[in-house]
């Protein structure tokens, strides 16, 4: 950093700098206020990076992929590691441990020499898979992901071509940057195949105006019929799907107290009158965040006395623990000894919360899964209104059982605006002060920024190959590491948001993580670098160079997302198939904990596809792939590379790794097509700003309608098949119910919905000290529908549907005679 001392800052220098970077400054100047003197720290630019830096960053991240691939290949076929690299089989109980006669050292190591020479068939393997069969084995939410990185192979391969043939002719033969005689520009070999090195006013822009039209109505059309396939997928997959709890339950929210009757009673009294001919049974929403939070505490507890019940029988000797802070200080116990007491302290703590929670009225929520005979009649309430205020008596589809983030249930639905709001206010400050840490990063790019820091680096950074890679790989992999604890972040956001969900919180985390990459990683670098290496000349030319500084300085960026590429989409992807981290962990617990087969079952962690991380980051090289074609297509190919080499790889670990935690239909695909737009709508607002920083007043204009259209397209989209992923027909719903019956005309709907959505904690697996107790409060826990005679003395709180639909009070007879019949 440099330090320039001011004792006025010129007016024109603040009012022409863009918004942001005038806050970014200001906030600097605010840290030395103290001292009396005022300060402006900014990072000098240095010279981008070259071909022969990119070269270079392209044979590091070619090479560790490579290594990542070897290393892969070799450990998959150990047999002590093939639960780490199968769980998906072992999970579905399609695979066994690899059993090898003969000598020991076989049950550890594969010594047949032949299966080492095709250590790249996997994938080959991983594409073989048809699609259809793909849906059976990981679900549809899957392998609509996997559709994400084929529409960014349909996209931007023939874009590629078309940019290449025509743009890349029509830049290079330009000398745009070699005669404008501006040394305040830094540019490279690269730069001078971008829209940079066409001269001002020059006929030669018609091209990119003509491509851009090209690109925009390629994107669209690939967008138009992806959306008709996946929605078209998603219907038939919920046509052909096995029977699940969720299609026949609706979740409802905000149930209004009543001082005459429970919220059981409650529910059941509404919806016996207003759903008379389809309500079947429900089940209440408890309170039961403290009582999960101590079941977790002595699971946890269970792990380390399994653990040093193993140690024992190893080492013979029993192991001594201290109980003071993390186990630092304090008296030395026996640890078996003492795990014992603490576990059946908990088990005592567990027993008396339970009842608690079964008994306080105040444990239950204003909410209720209430479900239906028929999917038909759950349709009809999850997508209507249900009393004459849309705020009382909120009704959506319920999640599946394993998709519930059951400690959100248990906030008030009044909170969650408020709750939102301030989640919404943290993340602007998180996205702005974010900006310091990339503003630094980007002083990694710079050598002369490095010499002045560092001087005793020199003799170091002189090597041409350190300064390549310096360069050419440094930044994009700093970058890297700030960004590793975000996704975290942004998940504790959404769950404080109260999304009731795992789905919806993926998807809420996803939204947040890709505008904070389309503003720090995007913008950001594009901005600071461009108004910081670019500050000197703002200072000592005329206001109206400022413009045209900018809009040639913006396509100099190319080079560093091309080592971010190369970083994060091809070594880290490659990375990604390895999975070092759950190897070791496996291995960890393996050695450590596992006594049992089910322990060694319970070691595997396949994880899931992390839509929360995973698609943003896709996003993203959509935003740079659209934005970067008509600028800088040598973008194009580092790209395309990216979702070539990213398909297969996660089309392997989803047919035998990951294992989806939960299954939406796709109902995130509405999120994907609208990032895609946005992506598009960026790249035709980018190009005019830089035509117009070319004086091209001639041809300029005639990019306006670009936006237009593309907006237009998108609403003609979200009307057309967005319906599908929100709503589900009613004719879908009766035929299927309609071929149920005639199919299964004797199963027993109400056993198989009984305890479908009890909170996990109450459920009998997990409280095995009493099956006596088990039975108890299985049975304080359902909701038998059975008459509920009203404890009213008046019938204003009635809905004013009773009243249309004819229906009495559920304390007639006629009512519970009907809830008792068999379901159709």
């Amino acid at each position: 950093m440099s330090d320039i001392r001011y004792k006025f800052f010129s007016p024109r220098f603040l009012l022409n700098c863009s918004c942001f970077y005038q806050n970014l400054v200001l906030l600097f100047v605010y840290f030395d206020c103290f001292t009396g003197v005022y300060r402006v720290f900014f990072l000098e630019g240095g010279k981008m990076a070259t071909l022969s830096d990119i070269g270079v960053a392209a044979g590091l991240n070619i090479l560790s992929a490579f290594i990542f691939f070897v290393a892969f290949a070799i450990l998959r076929l150990q047999p002590f590691n093939d639960r780490v690299y199968f769980p998906k089989w072992y999970l579905k109980g399609l695979r066994t441990d690899p059993v090898h006669g003969g000598a020991f050292v076989r049950k550890f190591v594969n010594l047949d020499w032949r299966s080492y020479l095709r250590f790249l068939n996997w994938m080959p393997a991983a594409l073989r898979m048809p699609e259809p069969e793909l849906i059976d084995h990981a679900g549809l939410d899957s392998v609509v992901y996997l559709r994400i990185y084929l529409i960014g192979l349909k996209i931007f391969v023939p874009i590629a071509f078309l940019a290449w043939a025509v743009l890349v002719p029509v830049n290079a033969t330009s000398t745009g940057l070699e005669s404008a005689g501006r040394d305040n520009i830094t540019s490279s070999d690269i730069d001078k195949l971008s829209i940079s090195n066409v001269h001002s006013r020059s006929e030669r822009f018609w091209a990119h105006i003509l491509v851009a039209y090209a690109f925009t109505f390629w994107t669209c059309y690939i967008l138009l019929k992806e959306y008709e396939k996946v929605a078209s997928m998603r219907l038939q997959f919920l046509a052909a799907e096995k029977r699940r709890p969720d299609q026949f339950t609706v979740l409802v929210r905000n149930i209004p107290p009543d001082p005459d009757e429970s919220v059981s009673e409650l529910v059941e009294h509404f919806f016996l009158v207003n759903h008379p001919d389809n309500y079947l049974t429900h089940q209440v929403v408890y309170n039961a965040n403290k009582l999960a939070k101590l079941v977790k505490k002595k699971k946890k507890l269970q792990n380390w006395l399994v653990y040093y019940q193993n140690k024992v029988e190893r080492t013979s000797e029993r192991p001594q623990i201290k109980t003071g802070f993390l186990g630092l200080c304090g008296n030395k116990v026996d640890a078996i000894d003492h795990h014992n007491t603490e576990i059946d302290k908990l088990s005592k703590e567990i027993a008396l919360e339970r009842d608690n929670v079964s008994n306080d009225p105040k444990s239950i929520m204003p909410a209720a899964f209430v479900s239906f005979k028929t999917r038909w009649g759950a349709a009809v309430c999850a997508q209507t209104q249900q009393t004459r205020n849309p705020t009382m008596w909120l009704t959506e589809w319920a999640p599946e059982p394993r998709d519930i983030y059951w400690s959100n249930l248990a906030i008030p639905y009044v909170s969650l605006t408020v709750r939102r709001l301030i989640m919404a206010v943290a993340f602007f400050f998180l996205t702005f002060f974010f900006m310091i840490p990339i503003a630094i990063v980007q002083g990694l790019a710079s050598i002369e920024g490095i010499r002045k820091r560092a001087p005793w680096l020199n003799p170091l950074i002189d090597i041409p190959f350190i300064k390549s890679f310096i360069q050419g790989f440094l930044p994009g992999i700093a970058l890297k590491l700030f960004l590793i604890f975000l996704p975290t972040i942004l998940m504790i956001m959404s769950k404080f948001e109260g999304f009731g969900s795992i789905s919806s919180l993926e998807r809420r985390a996803a939204s947040r993580y890709y505008l904070f990459n389309f503003v720090n990683i995007f913008l950001g670098n594009i901005l600071t670098g461009t108004a910081f290496e670019q500050l000197d000349s703002f200072i000592h030319q005329p206001a109206n160079e400022y413009p045209i500084t900018i809009g040639t300085a913006i396509p100099l960026k190319a080079s560093f997302f091309i080592t971010y590429i190369m970083v994060d989409g091809w070594a880290g992807i490659a990375a990604e198939v390895l999975m070092l981290k759950p190897l070791i962990i496996y291995h960890l617990k393996n050695f450590f904990l596992v006594k049992t087969e089910k322990d060694r079952e319970e070691a595997m962690d396949p994880g899931s596809i992390g839509f929360n991380t995973g698609e943003p980051r896709i996003q993203l090289y959509f935003l740079l792939g659209l934005v970067y074609a008509s600028v800088t297509p040598t973008v194009l190919p580092f790209i395309i590379v990216f979702f070539g080499l990213a398909y297969v790889v996660f089309r392997h670990q989803i047919i035998n790794v990951y294992n989806q935690e939960y299954e939406s239909g796709a109902a995130f695909w509405p999120d994907v097509h609208f990032r895609v737009i946005i992506a598009l709508i960026v790249s035709q607002i980018v190009l005019m700003g830089l035509l117009t920083t070319k004086e091209a007043a001639s041809s300029t204009p005639f990019l306006i309608v670009l936006p237009v259209l593309t907006i237009w397209f998108h609403i003609y989209c979200k009307g057309r098949f967005e319906p599908a992923f929100v709503r589900y027909p009613l004719q879908e719903a009766m035929m299927k119910d309609t071929l149920e019956r005639a199919t299964d005309p004797n199963f027993n709907l109400k056993a198989y919905l009984q305890n479908a959505y009890v909170h996990p904690v109450f459920k009998a697996s997990l409280f095995d000290e009493d099956e006596e107790d088990e039975e108890v409060m299985s049975l304080k826990l359902e909701t038998e529908s059975v008459t509920v005679p009203t404890k009213r003395q008046s019938r204003r709180n009635t809905p004013l549907a009773s009243r249309i639909s004819g229906a009495s009070s559920p304390s007639l007879p006629d009512h519970g005679i009907r809830n008792h019949n068999p379901e159709p």
